[in-house]
Order: structure tokens, then C-alpha cells, then sequence
């Protein structure tokens, strides 16, 4: 069996060819061997592996978040992982014993910009004015929610999605503020540029949520925030809002977000994550059951966008899938891999933990 230097899995359409483009740049460049053996390929880690039983992997790998990384790998040494995803949640919890980095960079205007295209959408009432339009209704159709000074948006999570998030509600017209455990630390970062304030202010004044927070899964961590969305904490809000999650589902579960969208006090939700996307997509296609509460609750969300009987706007999971995006994650990738091989094959510029617990 051929031994790579670096694997790439579940490299798909364009990403793949930039990939490619970005590894022969650098071998050119001299920043990679010349001799660099590396493989570019569609298939996640564990069908890679049980179609190939003798691959040895290599100390050096990259995987998209569908990739299971197989236990012996895992104690086989201090192994280096690149995550070619703006989350790292589903590799967090090895990030002892293994070089562990993702693409923080690749993708912040793409999902900065589909968070402002759900908010627009769910407090436009989007689906009703395009069914309206179908008879030209217009004397009976619902006000939207302009964006003006004194209507509040609060960003949870600003990191770099977050505070783009954040600078675009802001140029939108809307007063914008932000929640996060880190604000002692990013208030260095931003100086007064950033208006951060407590989770209880912003129930109390908030029309616009969005959700910009990296899932932290980690109940000893002080960033744990599963179920950071309780039905206690939305019920708490004072007014009607619109809420909007582009970075994980696991933070806002769907059971939630529709009972309090059933109850009128969420008003629009705007969607590109949720809280068991696998199993979502399994059950959607016919391979999984449908008796799991969130589950359930996704698959009605899911109904009121497609059918336009609800304020609801949903996309599966791609606010990072811009032209831009595609290209910018080879880029950051194979940085990555530039200083893993600079730093003499023992760890990455930049890796986890990322911020202290």
C-alpha cells in the first residue's frame, strides 16, 4: 500500500481542485517537499479506511466533520489534525493528545453574510410577501420589521464570524450588541468598537438574535453552551424577536424554537444548522426514524420554509459555500500545513486550546 505524507478527506468539487492547486503552489514556492506524496479524496476517514484496510495514515491529516478518527490513530502518538471547518467541536475532546487546528479565517464573510440574508428574510416576512404576491394581495399583508436605531440586534459569539456579523447588522441600520463569556478578553481585542453586554440585558432588550457562538461540548469548560438557548432563557425575553443560528444547532434546539415559535414569542427564525444534521439528513432520506423530539421539531421547521406557511428559513448547514470561501479554505489549509512542516512535523501555528479555559 502506497504511504502518503498527508491525507485529505471528504475533499469535494471545488474544494478538491483548489486543494490541489494550493499544494503544487507551495511545493513550487518551496514551503512543502518537493517529494510531498499526498492524496486528494472525496471519501470520509472510516470508508477510506474500511475500503483500503491496509492504509496506514499518515502523521498528518485533514477531514471535514463527517470523518470518525479511528482510536488507535488517536493513541498512537501526538498525531496532527486539520478540521477544514470553522468548528472543532467534534474534535475538541483530543486536543491532549493530538495537534488539533481549523480553518478559523476561511469562511467569515460568507457566514457573516448568509446570518444577515436569514435576518433580512424572517424579519422581512419574506414567505408571506412572496405569497402575496401570488394574487397581489395588499391590503392585508403584515408589517415588517424595518431596521432603524432604536431596534436592538444582539450578536451571541463575536470571534471573527461574530464581529463581521456584528459590523454588518451595524450597517444595516440596527443598533447591535453583543454577548460572550469572553468579553474581558475581546474587549482588548476590539477596544470600544464592540458594545458587549449581559445575557439578561439582552432578553430584556433585543428584537434580533443571532447565534454566532463555536459549540462547546464540554461540560467542565466555562465556554459550555449546549442547550445555551434553553426555553427558560428565550421565554425570559421581554419582546417578540426574530432569532437566527448559523454556527451550531446544539446551542438553540428545534423543540424549542418551535414551541416559542408557536407561542408568537419567536416571531421569525432563520436556520442554516441544526442540532443532529446526520440523522436530520438520514431521516429525511428515508434511512432513520423520526422520534427524536429535535428531530421531529427540525422536520416541521423544515415544512413551514419549504411550504411558505411560516416566518421559517432554512438551508442545510452551507453559509460557508461562497466562491470565495471554496477557494480561501485550500488557502487556509495548506498554511496549515506549511507551518506544520516548518515547526519541524510537531504542531500547528495556531491549534487548540484557542482560548483559555
Amino acid at each position: 500500500m502506497e504511504k502518503y505524507d498527508v491525507i485529505h478527506f471528504e475533499a469535494l468539487g471545488a474544494e478538491a481542485a483548489h486543494l490541489e492547486e494550493r499544494t503544487k503552489e507551495a511545493i513550487q514556492a518551496g514551503k512543502l517537499p518537493a517529494d510531498l506524496n499526498y492524496l486528494i479524496t472525496p471519501d470520509n476517514l472510516q470508508d477510506y479506511l474500511q475500503a483500503n484496510p491496509s492504509l496506514v495514515l499518515p502523521d498528518l491529516i485533514t477531514t471535514k466533520t463527517h470523518s470518525v478518527l479511528p482510536q488507535e490513530y488517536i493513541n498512537s502518538g501526538r498525531k496532527s489534525v486539520v478540521t477544514r471547518s470553522a468548528g472543532y467541536d467534534h474534535f475538541e475532546q483530543y486536543a491532549d493528545v493530538l495537534n488539533i487546528t481549523s480553518l478559523r479565517e476561511y469562511c467569515v464573510n460568507s457566514v457573516a453574510q448568509t446570518a444577515v440574508k436569514l435576518v433580512h428574510a424572517s424579519a422581512g416576512f419574506l414567505n408571506h410577501y412572496t405569497m402575496n404576491t401570488m394574487t397581489f394581495e395588499r391590503n392585508k399583508a403584515k408589517s415588517f420589521m424595518e431596521f432603524v436605531e432604536d431596534r436592538t440586534a444582539t450578536v451571541f459569539g463575536v470571534g471573527k464570524i461574530g464581529k463581521r456579523i456584528y459590523d454588518l447588522l451595524a450597517g444595516n441600520g440596527l443598533n447591535v450588541q453583543a454577548v460572550d463569556i469572553r468579553e474581558d478578553e475581546l474587549k482588548k481585542q476590539y477596544g470600544d468598537s464592540v458594545h458587549f453586554v449581559s445575557k439578561e440585558e439582552a432578553a430584556r432588550t433585543s428584537d434580533i438574535v443571532v447565534c454566532a457562538m463555536n459549540l462547546t461540548r464540554s461540560s467542565k469548560s466555562r465556554l459550555y453552551n449546549v442547550n445555551y438557548f434553553s426555553k427558560k432563557y428565550l421565554t425570559s425575553f421581554e419582546k417578540e424577536f426574530v432569532f437566527v443560528n448559523v454556527t451550531r444547532g446544539d446551542i438553540a434546539p428545534e423543540s424549542t424554537l418551535l414551541d416559542l415559535y408557536n407561542s408568537g414569542k419567536i416571531v421569525g427564525i432563520g436556520l442554516d444548522v441544526f442540532s443532529d444534521e446526520e440523522g436530520f439528513e438520514k431521516a429525511l432520506n428515508g434511512q432513520a426514524n423520526w422520534r427524536e423530539e429535535d428531530r421531529i421539531a427540525a422536520k416541521v421547521l423544515l415544512d413551514h420554509a419549504i411550504n411558505r406557511t411560516g416566518n421559517v428559513y432554512v438551508q442545510p448547514h452551507q453559509a460557508f459555500n461562497s466562491d470565495v470561501a471554496a477557494r480561501n479554505k485550500a488557502i487556509n489549509t495548506i498554511d496549515h500545513l506549511v507551518a506544520w512542516y516548518r515547526n519541524d512535523k510537531k504542531r500547528f501555528d495556531e491549534q487548540l486550546p484557542y482560548y483559555q479555559e
